[in-house]
């Protein structure tokens, strides 16, 4: 169950009920590809950094480990031992990248494994099985991602077909979540716009998925190309079309720009591998811009990555002493970095929902655009 808390503009402040806890949104969810996040971050440390939902990729579970097996273990919370929120993607992102190994056909995906080259089939119902064996608290639809820079009648035909796949998602998941096995029988279904940047299509598309009463939306097919002008257009346009009393996603998205720019135009989920990948490689988002610590500048550096701040990382660590790990090649710099940006994210999250909480959500998005613009002296 979701419900709007309070509205500014068309910025939405809302919670979302689950059967593994209350999601408060606008949210971050963190990347954990294979049930991890990468950088050596355990569940422990998702506790302690304010992460509300995890987010696993559908695709890379079913072919390395299986999703058989985590539903043999008890489902994915119990497999990760995480109890608070996990969504799954469906899939068919990663399907789509695989370009020169699949094949597209109305019943679904034919394409080979990127790990053996095995011959896989995804469709709708496989891909509402695989989640459903995870036991995920959300789903996504599967959908086809077309690229942003497809013609138009490619474009049509795609979206068509995405149509017709949800409605099979819908009608597996409701015949999944009454079976006697099911790990979650509570499981939420999410629904995909696509659309490419064509604002008719996108339109008609979210009226369409509208009318099927799902548990939220998602806003898909968007930063793979387009420009941010082109991303933002798109949901000037489309989201006043998806309902406004179910959360709604912007996939794969994005920078902390991005995510205030999303939230001020009613998005309510943001997913992106941006501050994990980044910490990985040294670059680390602070309240005056993005920081590269493999600079020559940092390497006496005495003061925390950023002061104030409360992530296990600045807590006890020098930006001299990460850089020395980091220039070592030791996994503890990679993973100190990371906790340091998804902390980062999920604190922007809290000031975001604080100041839509206050009724000033446009000053602090001024404040905190100006500041990330401002170096530090």
């Amino acid at each position: 169950m979701y419900k709007v808390i309070k509205m500014e503009g068309r910025a939405k402040r809302g919670a979302l009920t689950t059967v593994h806890g209350t999601v408060q949104t606008p949210v971050f969810m963190n990347v954990g590809t294979v049930a991890a996040i990468k950088g050596a971050v355990s569940t422990e440390d998702l506790e302690g950094i304010k992460c509300q939902v995890e987010l696993s990729n559908t695709y890379h579970l079913h072919v390395r480990t299986g999703d058989k097996l985590i539903k043999q273990f008890g489902g994915l919370h119990k497999f990760m031992s995480w109890n608070k929120p996990i969504l799954t993607d469906s899939g068919g992102f990663q399907v789509f990248s695989l370009a020169g190994l699949r094949k597209i056909k109305e019943e679904g995906v034919y394409f080979n494994s990127h790990i053996d080259g095995r011959k896989i089939f995804m469709g709708p119902e496989e891909s509402m099985q695989i989640q459903s064996n995870l036991g995920s608290t959300i789903a996504m639809a599967f959908d086809e991602c077309a690229p942003s820079k497809a013609d138009r009648q490619y474009v049509s035909n795609s979206v068509e077909r995405t149509t017709r796949w949800l409605e099979r998602c819908k009608t597996e998941m409701n015949r999944l979540n009454s079976l006697e096995d099911t790990v979650n029988k509570n499981q939420m279904l999410f629904g995909i716009n696509q659309g490419a940047i064509f604002p008719d299509i996108r339109i008609d598309h979210a009226k369409r998925i509208s009318e099927m009463d799902l548990d939220g939306y998602a806003v898909g097919g968007l930063a793979v190309g387009e420009t941010h002008e082109e991303m933002y257009n798109i949901l000037d346009e489309v989201v006043p079309y998806l309902p406004k009393d179910k959360p709604t996603y912007l996939m794969g998205v994005g920078t902390p720009a991005n995510i205030l720019e999303g939230v001020e135009r009613g998005v309510d989920f943001f997913d992106c591998v941006y501050p994990t990948r980044n910490g990985r490689h040294g670059h680390l988002y602070t309240n005056h811009g993005k920081i590269n610590l493999f600079n020559a500048k940092f390497e006496l550096d005495p003061r925390p990555i950023e002061e104030g701040c409360g992530c296990p990382a600045c807590k006890r660590y020098s930006r001299a002493y990460i850089r020395h790990l980091l220039k070592a090649k030791e996994m503890l710099g990679m993973r100190l970095c990371v906790l340091h940006n998804l902390y980062f994210y999920n604190t922007m999250m809290e000031e975001i929902r604080d100041a839509l909480d206050a009724g000033n959500f446009a000053q602090y998005k001024k404040w905190k655009l100006e500041s990330m613009a401002t170096p530090e002296d």
